[in-house]
């Protein structure tokens, strides 16, 4: 730990002190926290991002819906509207955020709405949408006025919780004894391959969680994909410069990744969720031209893409050729059997105690 991040100790004290006592309430029933009638899944993390929500909330869509009736409820990260809104046709990013409007375009028969009190979104989900039976909120951990039937938890392979700090020392937004409260817990973006030894170490780290449910995870990166109207179909062969723009929490997964299909690989990295200016384009756009490569493509994520939409930057990327890079959530074998029978258990419970 660094000298400066020393001298923020007495702030990550006290703020943690708060988030601590305010986790008591709860636990005492002196703040209200509610279940409602239909199942919700919640899956979330401890820290301020980076852990890959939204590819296991797809995971949960993909693997639940034409069973149920599934809705989709997010806090809409950096939107520029405000209350309920329910995703259509016409969204933008300003309206739902990047991934509500990824998970929106992704699964376009699915119910996503986005509402920054998620107790109030639940509730108007349910008048407005009686035929939804599932709904599962993204990044809702700390959002405890709403009790989920099952708690899933998040941390990162790179990153795990057990070696981060409070803010603002570090990026956990309450105390590491938060983890308790989970029902089950996902490391993800571990190697594909992943070593015994790994697993090992991670579940003694989290064994103090008490936890009966730990899972690892892994990425699981698609065929490159077109983002601006002048870039080929088909993803180039042999490339070997690909620059890397993106606003994403964490992108060492994603670099370990690219490194394995270039040559070189240059970043242009930004805050999380970072709304891209034409001043950020110009720098990629000039960097672009006046480096020398046989093949050279500009890449970006998933997410990042959302946020591209806008007519002045397509204008500024036309003449480049630039994907985005899909991801979806992998389960190491083993896990991904227990994983499914834990939420199709949980289900199955919910719906037999409502007889």
């Amino acid at each position: 730990m660094n000298n400066l991040r020393l001298l923020l100790l007495p702030l990550a004290f006290v703020y943690g002190a708060a988030v601590w006592l305010r986790n008591i309430f709860f636990d005492l029933g002196l703040l209200p926290s509610r279940s409602f009638s239909v199942p919700v899944i919640s899956v979330g993390n401890l820290s301020t991002g980076g852990t890959g929500k939204t590819p296991h909330v797809e995971y949960l869509v993909g693997m639940l819906d034409g069973h149920y009736k599934v809705a989709v409820l997010s806090r809409g990260y950096k939107r520029k509207t405000r209350g309920f809104l329910v995703a259509n046709q016409n969204s933008t990013v300003n309206d739902l955020g990047d991934e509500p409007l990824q998970m929106h375009r992704k699964f376009p028969k699915i119910l996503v709405a986005v509402d920054e009190k998620r107790r109030r979104g639940i509730r108007n989900i349910l008048t407005l949408y009686p035929d939804i039976n599932l709904i599962i909120l993204d990044d809702a951990f700390q959002h405890r006025y709403v009790k989920p039937g099952l708690n899933l938890l998040l941390t990162e392979y790179y990153k795990p919780f057990f070696r981060n700090y409070l803010l603002p020392v570090g990026s956990l937004r309450e105390p590491k004894s938060g983890a308790r409260r989970a029902d089950a817990l996902i490391v993800t973006k571990t190697p594909e391959v992943f070593s015994p030894l790994d697993r090992q170490f991670f579940l003694k780290k989290l064994s103090s969680c008490q936890l009966n449910n730990i899972f690892f995870s892994y990425l699981n990166y698609g065929v490159m994909k077109p983002l601006t109207p002048n870039t080929p179909e088909e993803e180039p062969e042999n490339i070997k410069s690909i620059f890397l723009l993106t606003g994403i929490a964490n992108s060492v997964a994603l670099e370990e990744e690219l490194k394995t299909r270039c040559q070189e690989l240059f970043m242009h990295k930004y805050p999380d969720h970072h709304q891209f200016v034409p001043t950020d384009i110009n720098k990629l756009v000039k960097h672009f031209n006046s480096t020398i490569s046989h093949c050279k493509i500009v890449l970006t994520t998933e997410k990042d893409a959302m946020r591209l939409q806008d007519e002045k930057l397509q204008n500024l990327l036309a003449d480049i050729p630039v994907y985005y890079l899909p991801v979806q959530t992998g389960f190491h074998t083993k896990d991904m059997e227990k994983f499914h029978q834990m939420i199709m258990t949980f289900l199955r419970q919910f719906s037999e105690n409502r007889l």
